[in-house]
């Protein structure tokens, strides 16, 4: 119940901040438009140009937040949150497309120029759309940091841009008014290859998001902390994060636990610890176990010795999960080996391989995990 509430607010915030950013946006492209074409400037109607798609963009943001807003169903289990992805890289390819047009107009601009007619006008409009730039930027930035919607920020940061985009326009009707030099071909190029820039970075970030990133440092760490705050979890591990949007995400993590605790206990420990998850980060956690020996004493210094060498080995980040089985004289355990380790099976096979020749009154059984979180 607390997180509906929890989302439904944020989706108010997101619609104000983007219906506030598109009325914003249409009328200083609006008025820019109409300066532009009456000074002749092709650096203002382009700037007007990325104000319309700002406001487009602020479009699709609503519409993919209610797309993402969508309920699970059967052929989608766990939900539409990434719609919201889907809306970023439509986004992106509307700010490419202003950039790669922009980038023509202004290069034909260079070759034919025309001549600028810039007034007083001109500069107080354009000074105008700094200052509501500025402030928008500032606005919305907060508000998406608020409601933790990247593409909020991302369009805050959009707006911020922009304003130092006009103040170069406005530069350059200075320019032209005094020294009756005409810059604006030059300058359009230059805000076309930002914009393309930035559209391309956008659609970078977005497409690393499907593809399922490295989940933040701090937030994993703090769930790991949360997890072995709670008597009776011997440590947290293999801990892995799946994105469904910005506020949708599920996951796993293993915790150690001692062989002499009950079913029952077992089980209250890994609700008690899903639960808290679910309160504190809003995340699904299946909690899974590794059971730690305490009935032989000869498994701890055991442990140690194997720990240390197992670390000892290339690209061996960290070791877990140790468990000694005296009847059938086998010992497992996980490593976590570097990405950068060309062949990790290799690396398991090698400490299994000299283990053995240490202790060959055991077999080992050394299950290879990747670096998934820190």
């Amino acid at each position: 119940m607390e997180n509906e509430r929890r989302e439904r607010t944020r989706d108010q915030k997101i619609v104000r901040a983007s219906l506030i950013g598109i009325g914003s946006n249409v009328l200083l492209a609006a008025f820019k438009a109409f300066v532009g074409l009456l000074a002749n400037s092709i650096a203002i109607v382009l700037d007007a140009l990325n104000n319309l798609s700002d406001a487009l963009s602020s479009v699709i943001t609503i519409v993919g937040m209610k797309l993402a807003a969508l309920p699970a169903d059967k052929k989608h289990p766990f939900g539409h949150g990434r719609a919201e992805y889907l809306s970023a890289i439509l986004i992106a390819g509307l700010v490419l497309a202003a950039g790669v047009s922009a980038l023509v107009e202004s290069v034909k601009k260079i070759f034919t120029p025309e001549a600028a007619d810039y007034s007083i006008l001109t500069l107080v409009v354009v000074a105008t759309a700094i200052v509501v730039k500025l402030l928008l930027g500032c606005y919305t930035k907060k508000v998406g940091k608020a409601a933790n919607s990247d593409s909020l920020i991302a369009s805050g940061s959009d707006a911020t841009f922009d304003a130092v985009i006009s103040a170069s326009t406005l530069v350059a009707a200075i320019v032209t008014m005094i020294w009756k030099v005409t810059i604006d071909g030059y300058l359009g190029t230059v805000i076309a290859v930002v914009i393309i820039k930035a559209g391309i970075e956008m659609l970078k970030d977005t497409l690393s998001e499907i593809l399922g990133q490295r989940a933040d440092t701090t937030l994993t760490r703090a769930i790991k902390e949360a997890v072995v705050s709670h008597a009776g979890a011997q440590g947290a591990y293999d801990l892995i994060l799946h994105n469904y949007g910005p506020e949708k995400m599920i996951g796993s993590v293993h915790i150690g636990v001692y062989d002499t605790m009950t079913a029952k206990q077992i089980h209250k420990l890994t609700k008690d610890i899903q639960l808290d998850i679910a309160e504190q980060f809003n995340i699904f956690l299946t909690v899974g176990i590794y059971a730690v020996n305490t009935a032989e004493d000869a498994a701890a210094a055991m442990q140690r010795e194997v720990y240390e060498y197992a670390l000892s080995q290339p690209y061996v980040l960290k070791v877990h999960g140790f468990y000694m089985d005296p009847q059938r004289r086998l010992i497992t355990f996980d490593v976590v080996i570097d990405f950068e380790a060309k062949d990790s099976n290799r690396i398991r096979e090698h400490i299994a391989r000299e283990l053995h020749h240490r202790y060959l009154e055991y077999s080992f059984g050394i299950n290879v995990d990747k670096d998934f979180s820190d």
